[in-house]
């Protein structure tokens, strides 16, 4: 047992990079925007470019798996995979040296390109290990907290990365060229060259037994000739697709909102972008509670309780950093409204689907109609209501897939790049000759909306095929996921 601890300990280290470098994209948007004189949408660039890597990434290792006649992780194995996805990565921040040198904004997003090719390489070996090392009647719980890690990174990333850019968080202090923007991730790339070598030596398993589950007598009834046969499925294709761009448009924007109508600079900006993405970690702590046997009044206690342990790191980390916390108290009070969406859905993902893109949609809505700090506690609200919508369009979509459940889990990731052509969107709609940076929320509301559709219209398809999440607890696909970026 302790040899599995520790090997998942070295494992969530990779986590941990995804959530940073993510989040730090928040940071690097901004800069890259002033110092470059772009526009709002070539700025979001950015975001297409880390997101849609995640998708050719995913092809490229197809396309590679059947030319060599079988699974690449297979022949290389888990442990060097991820390795090997480590010095993808590494080598894209090599890049950042030379764009910086030479102010080249093409350099800059290649880099983070190869960067995220690296990690949807890591992703693919990661994942299924986090579930297989130590219990297997843990692994569920070991994936959560794997994610828990990752919401850790995007918590401090964006703080880090402004840190190592200004000088210090929250100073006014300008960067006077883009090569201050060089160090930070010279240092990210000798950080995953060493965890690369960790990972070669750990004692993770570079083999892991595939444990086919039982396939449920709803979904041998409806059995079909592939994944894409089933409605569940392509309707939680394009499910993925705007959800993930409506949480990465949502932030990416947010920098030049705060700029326009609250004069905020890029470098006190860094504090809000946390908080947009400890609201994910806020949110998925809370949805952790039920993987627990807890009952009754000990599970009441911890759905009200994590939400704030998880708000008291984003206020320790920002204490650390020596920020004014005021103006986030009354955060707090925000954090109830998820609360009780998360007890009114009762476990049940279509109707937390329903519930969360219903709030997702109001929050939006406040924050176009409102100005001011309301309508900027508004819009990073929106991660609080993201929080737990991965894993409820996941399950849903391959609910009922039986044999064809690992077959549909590799079309949801592809569709990760959701994150890269709707925040290029919202940032061309962001031009003032078009909708103007507030209105570009609209957007995400169009994203809600169709999520909200698939909430209520999955239910119906589901219980056609006899599958019933109000009657029964079992996971249909026979997977459970966290999302990480």
């Amino acid at each position: 047992m302790q040899k599995s601890n520790s090997s998942f300990f070295v494992l969530v280290l990779v986590f941990f990079f995804w959530g940073f470098v993510a989040a730090s994209n928040d940071i690097l948007i901004p800069v890259f925007k002033e110092k470059l004189h772009l526009e709002q949408w070539q700025s979001q660039m950015i975001s297409f470019a880390f997101y849609v890597a995640y998708t050719i990434g995913s092809v490229i290792y197809v396309l590679l798996s059947k030319s060599f006649g079988g699974d690449i992780l297979n022949k290389i194995g888990y442990k060097n995979g991820i390795a090997l996805g480590l010095v993808i990565s590494a080598s894209g921040t090599l890049l950042f040296y030379p764009a910086a040198q030479t102010a080249s904004f093409g350099l800059m997003i290649t880099g983070l390109f190869i960067v995220a090719l690296g990690f949807s390489l890591q992703q693919t070996a990661a994942n299924p290990l986090s579930i297989t090392i130590g219990d297997p009647s843990k692994g569920a719980q070991r994936l959560s907290l794997a994610g828990g890690v990752n919401n850790v990174g995007t918590t401090i990333g964006p703080l880090l990365v402004s840190f190592a850019i200004f000088g210090s968080i929250g100073s006014a202090v300008k960067i006077d060229s883009m090569e201050a923007v060089k160090t930070p991730y010279l240092i990210l790339g000798l950080a995953f060259l060493l965890v690369a070598i960790i990972f070669k030596f750990s004692n993770l398993p570079n083999k892991i037994e595939h444990v086919e589950s039982e396939i449920s007598k709803a979904a041998q009834a409806n059995q079909r000739t592939g994944a894409l046969k089933y409605p569940q499925l392509v309707l939680g294709m394009i499910g993925i697709f705007v959800y993930v761009g409506v949480e990465v448009s949502t932030a990416s924007n947010l920098p030049e909102f705060m700029k326009q109508h609250i004069g905020v600079t890029l470098d006190h900006v860094a504090p809000y972008v946390s908080l947009f993405w400890a609201s994910l970690m806020i949110g998925r702590w809370t949805g952790s509670v039920g993987a627990f046997n807890l009952k009754g009044g000990a599970k009441n206690i911890m759905q009200f309780l994590m939400p704030y342990l998880a708000f008291g790191v984003f206020l320790l980390v920002n204490k650390i950093a020596n920020h004014d916390l005021t103006p986030f108290y009354l955060y707090a009070f925000v954090i109830i409204t998820m609360v009780i969406g998360d007890i009114l859905s009762k476990g049940n993902p279509a109707r937390q689907l329903l519930i969360f893109s219903l709030m997702g949609i109001t929050a939006l809505l406040i924050g176009i109609f409102a100005d001011g700090m309301v309508s900027v506690y508004a819009f990073i609200s929106v991660g609080l209501f993201c929080s737990t919508l991965w894993p409820c369009i996941f399950t849903l979509a391959i609910s009922g897939l039986g044999k064809y459940t690992n077959q549909g889990s590799s079309f949801l990731i592809m569709m990760i790049m959701g994150g890269g052509f709707i925040s290029l969107l919202q940032g061309w709609l962001a031009g003032d000759n078009l909708l103007g940076i507030q209105w570009s929320y609209l957007v995400g509301v169009g994203c809600f909306a169709y999520l909200a559709y698939y909430g209520w219209k999955v239910k119906k398809i589901l219980q056609e095929q006899g599958i019933d999440f109000d009657r029964t607890s079992t996971n249909h696909g026979g997977t459970e996921v966290t999302e990480v970026h």
